[in-house]
């Protein structure tokens, strides 16, 4: 390596910094809900070479395998020059699914094209045949309807290709905020073009591109040492997607992890799925690497670069054809981002927790639920004005692991805790929707040694007019499950409230048209246990009970922790050591 280490630190930094001030751009810019309270997109660098090199707190699902993003724009586009752009999101050409609309801009200095700026931001609407971003049922790409754009040009000379714009403004059900949204996507990529360009000009081009290769070879002696940590040996992954629409028995997945120590390698392979399905759940390329990629990452030290150096030590085999896999044209991958791509993150790093103690995590809850639903109609407080958009009320529990609880932000197992809670009041301006209830549910967590984090409970309406309401969720029958000893979470559910204040049941997946005096409700599921329940700090179990997380009762017969009530401090919980050793040695015999 010939890049002093100090500059590494600070050019590594630089790069991040640059990535941050993208995501700035794009979370203060972005028109929809989804984009500036949610912060459903991520930003990246990526080198001339096609490589990621920096994608600081993207979310996981978006940025592993931006590169092959990258890739199509070369690819396909022999004379793009400074001042281009372009419009990706075809699933089979590297994207996450239609709904993620990418814009990657080439950055050159003096000449030469040095990086590709990359800003993916999820749509609000993308031109589905129904109001949503997620179609499950669709049987293939015809049917889901979706505006496919195949790394297309949209800016020439920094000017917009008015065809592509007029092509989204006419398709797309709220033309406005979709531009809005498309600008501050634009915007972002142009501020990380600015900013390299200051980078190159300050450092000089030969070296940045020696930090470049030093960078990545530093990140995969970084991966070597954290692989060699590791037991060598092939352990393997494997969990079932709930009942579905057309699979009445679900959908197993298996993923098969040969670690080589020795060599610095992992291996992970997805070909022993089911061949892809006639819906929405089919995973695209750079979903079903990117999940199993994340389970990896999640399993081993945190502090490992994530860009193409780590990744030189990691192998994904696919399958053409898979559910799970490289998907078969026109197959839809509508829901790619979620369902099977959580439930790969999950099972690979629960796969993990077997090597032994202090190796992988739980599996995290599951599925979006009715929480995380697409809402749509007309607002009469605006005219009547059309809107369309995604909510995200309310988290899926985190997955608890070797010395830490699961975290209750969580919400999915792809977006890793970095996507942002709904502001519930900022919802309710934007659009006509009433929020009766959003709460942690108590005892919903996988218990053990270190628990899952809680499920959550959100229930919510329209004010005025109609809504309709898509949604699909997983984890009810199949729930996040804990390891090492460690529980299960509890599991998810959903269901309509009539205006008499009736329970009416809802299916798993599709829509549901709600009027004013009706409700949604949405149980979100808890996160899976690691370790013995039994095993966990008397203390933390007080203090669980203490916050009303969990109850006394459930201390007493799943921890094993016998409890009294401080006599000075109201509902302040203390520890009956005493009752704790016994009723803890009956529970273990």
């Amino acid at each position: 390596m010939t890049t002093e280490p100090l500059l590494l630190a600070i050019l590594s930094n630089r790069l991040d910094r640059i990535v941050r001030e993208m995501t700035n751009t794009l979370l203060r810019a972005g028109r929809s809900a989804v984009l500036n309270t949610a912060r459903d997109f991520s930003c990246s660098i990526i080198t001339s070479e096609n490589e990621l090199l920096a994608s600081a707190e993207g979310l996981p699902v978006h940025v592993v395998g931006t590169e092959f993003l990258a890739k199509a724009m070369t690819e396909l586009h022999d004379d793009f020059r400074e001042g281009d752009a372009f419009l990706h999101n075809d699933p089979y050409l590297g994207n996450t699914h239609p709904a993620d609309h990418a814009i990657l801009v080439p950055v050159f200095f003096e000449g030469e094209h040095m990086f590709t700026a990359c800003a993916k931001a999820h749509q609000a609407d993308c031109g589905n045949a129904l109001p949503t971003t997620y179609m499950p049922g669709a049987r293939d790409i015809y049917e889901e309807g979706a505006l496919i754009f195949p790394c297309v040009q949209v800016q020439r000379d920094f000017k917009d290709v008015g065809d592509v714009i007029r092509m989204c403004r006419r398709r797309i059900r709220v033309p406005d905020q979709w531009y809005g949204d498309y600008l501050a996507t634009l915007g972002a990529a142009r501020i990380a073009e600015r900013r390299l360009k200051e980078l190159c000009q300050e450092y000089g081009r030969d070296v940045v591109r020696t930090f470049i290769r030093d960078w990545f070879d530093y990140s995969e002696r970084r991966m070597i040492d954290a692989i060699g940590k590791l037991p060598s040996g092939l352990i393997v992954g494997e969990a079932r997607h709930d009942p579905y629409p057309n699979l009445p028995e679900g959908v197993p997945l298996k993923v098969t992890v040969a670690i080589d120590s020795a060599g610095g390698r992992i291996d992970l392979d997805l070909r022993d799925n089911p061949d892809n399905y006639p819906g929405g759940l089919n995973e695209s390329e750079a979903c079903a690497t990117n999940n199993v990629m994340t389970g990896v990452f999640n399993s081993i030290d945190p502090d490992v670069p994530h860009n193409a150096g780590s990744f030189r030590r990691i192998s994904v085999q696919l399958r053409e054809g898979c559910i799970a896999g490289i998907p078969k044209f026109p197959h839809s991958c509508s829901m790619a981002t979620t369902n099977i791509a959580d439930r790969l993150v999950t099972l690979t790093q629960a796969a993990f927790a077997n090597l032994g103690e202090g190796f992988g995590l739980a599996e995290g809850a599951l599925g979006m639920g009715i929480s995380y639903g697409v809402i749509s109609g007309e607002d009469e407080r605006y005219n009547n004005e059309s809107y369309v958009n995604q909510i995200f009320l309310g988290s899926t529990g985190g997955p608890g692991g070797p010395v830490a609880d699961g975290w209750p932000t969580y919400y999915l197992p792809v977006a890793a805790s970095l996507m942002y809670h709904d502001s519930t009041e900022v919802d309710e301006q934007k659009y006509p929707l009433q929020v009766w209830e959003k709460r942690l549910i108590p005892n919903s967590e996988g218990a053990g040694r270190q628990r899952g984090a809680l499920g959550s409970r959100v229930v919510y309406g329209c004010k005025n007019k109609p809504m309709m309401v898509a949604y699909t969720f997983d984890g009810h029958e199949n729930p996040a499950r804990g390891v090492r000893g460690g529980m299960t979470g509890q599991g998810s559910d959903g269901w309509k409230i009539d205006k008499e204040g009736n329970r009416i049941a809802i299916p798993m997946a599709g829509t549901q048209e709600i009027v004013p005096g009706e409700r949604l409700v949405s149980m979100t599921g808890g996160g899976g246990g690691y370790g013995s329940p039994l095993t966990r700090s008397a203390e933390l179990v007080a203090h669980d009970v203490s916050e009303g997380w969990v109850s006394a009762e459930r201390a007493r017969d799943i921890y094993g922790v016998v409890l009294t009530e401080s006599e000075t401090e109201k509902g302040f919980c203390l520890v009956d050591e005493e009752a704790t050793r016994k009723q803890r040695a009956r529970l273990g015999a």
